[in-house]
């Protein structure tokens, strides 16, 4: 059942004072240890200049105390945001939202705990916690490979699924998998689960929030169908049909078909349940940040923030984890935008705006070691400009461009790349790069 939220299932925005103390003694001191171990583990990493300490400051705790995160989930109204691309700038647009509402009420800050540095697997979320340990609201980004322990640990009030693509493919492989250990996630918890906001256009998110107790369904005008070609119940054939402006996907075997939505991305606006138009006027480019506004507007709604409240807060998000953020090296002024997948390339290519354009390409755990899909990336619309082929995997990219009759340069070295550029330019980069490039442009 889709719509706006009913007074049995949100109890507008209240934060909630954490209830630790419910822990026996024995629970209580493990925890304690466990966030002080974790603690000193994250500053000696910044003393030693290894990185921010977030993920080891988690590591550590789950060590000292593997139940530290399920003990810290408790007792707190928990958003939750997952999907292959957005899920960064989803979760601060949301965060935003809540921000904003609780306003000067009395120190937002302390009632709220967000891992706005994208860190989002268990240890991430575990250290993020650890932070504020007594706010009531959490805004977490989750990778989609740890949203069933969360939803089973944590009983998170609003789940938002966004997309599937294919990502990191000697890791995730198949991306049904995925959608379906969310399904059986959502199975399992029940009548206790989450409100689900799901990606109507998405064939997969679909199959999997079929299952929640109750689904918000949002119309994002997807552009990227190439990960959407088989039904997910059935296998068969998806095609297409004219609804609303748009194209809806539908199984003809099975019935599976796109759910009508109850947000949906008319060009640059959002159209809300009770057909309000919304123009969010965001700060961040592209027109899938629109698609990720709606999704946090759907998921406020559910926290009882109206979209007059959500969307200024919305409005103040500019470079979430460095996103569109502008670095300096050197003479060079350079903004960076982040593209992992063939998906997500699709989006960022034409937000491309300088003469000079930098790619950006690694094959580390964090990227993903097979990099066959720049095949499926149409770099042919760089043709024109100057292109510089940089990272481990450049002579790949350089390959790819060369098919794609794109002149371009071939410079490995991240940092012979980017210095010496008289005006500005645009990075594009995956994951690796992207976060070497914040801490070397001072966005870190």
């Amino acid at each position: 059942m889709g719509g706006m939220p009913s007074s049995d299932t949100t109890r507008g925005l209240l934060p909630v004072s954490r209830r630790s103390s419910q822990l026996s003694l024995v629970p209580r001191l493990r925890l304690a240890a466990a966030t002080l171990a974790g603690r000193m583990a994250s500053k000696a990493s910044r003393l030693s200049g290894r990185g921010t300490g977030t993920a080891i400051r988690g590591q550590v705790m789950l060590k000292v105390d593997p139940e530290s995160m399920a003990k810290l989930l408790a007792d707190r109204r928990i958003a939750m945001v997952s999907g292959t691309n957005g899920k960064t700038t989803t979760t601060h647009l949301l965060a935003a939202s809540v921000r904003n509402a609780l306003g000067a009420d009395p120190t937002p800050d302390a009632q709220l705990v967000h891992n706005a540095d994208g860190a989002n697997l268990h240890s991430g979320i575990t250290a993020a916690l650890s932070t504020k340990p007594d706010a009531g609201i959490a805004i977490l980004e989750t990778d989609e490979r740890v949203v069933a322990d969360v939803v089973r640990v944590g009983r998170p009030e609003v789940l938002v699924l966004l997309n599937f693509s294919r990502d990191q493919l000697d890791r995730h492989h198949e991306i049904k998998a995925l959608a379906r250990a969310w399904r059986n996630a959502l199975i399992e918890a029940g009548d206790d689960g989450p409100v689900v906001v799901a990606n109507a256009d998405e064939p997969l998110v679909v199959w999997a929030a079929q299952k929640a107790r109750r689904t918000v369904w949002v119309d994002t005008a997807s552009s990227w169908l190439q990960d959407a070609v088989l039904c997910p119940e059935c296998g068969g054939a998806l095609r297409r049909r004219d609804a609303d402006g748009g194209l809806a996907w539908y199984c003809a075997d099975c019935g599976l078909a796109e759910p009508a939505a109850d947000y949906r991305v008319v060009e640059d606006k959002i159209v809300s349940p009770d057909g309000r138009t919304w123009d969010p006027q965001l700060q961040v480019p592209g027109k899938f940040n629109i698609s990720n506004a709606a999704c946090a507007l759907a998921a406020a709604g559910l926290l009882g923030i109206d979209p007059e409240t959500a969307i200024p807060g919305m409005q103040t998000v500019t470079s979430p984890a460095g996103r569109f953020g502008t670095a300096h090296f050197g003479s060079t002024s350079a903004r960076l935008l982040l593209a992992k997948n063939p998906a997500g390339w699709a989006e960022a290519l034409p937000l491309v705006q300088t003469d000079t354009v930098i790619l950006a390409i690694d094959s580390a755990a964090a990227d993903g070691r097979d990099v066959s899909w720049l095949w499926d990336v149409e770099y042919e619309q760089l043709a024109g400009r100057r292109v510089i082929a940089t990272g481990p995997r450049a002579q790949d990219l350089a390959v790819r461009l060369g098919y794609a009759e794109v002149e371009h340069r071939c410079v490995p070295e991240l940092s012979d790349a980017v210095l010496g550029h008289t005006e500005p330019v645009d990075i594009v980069a995956t994951y690796t790069p992207f976060q070497r490039l914040r801490k070397m442009g001072g966005l870190a």
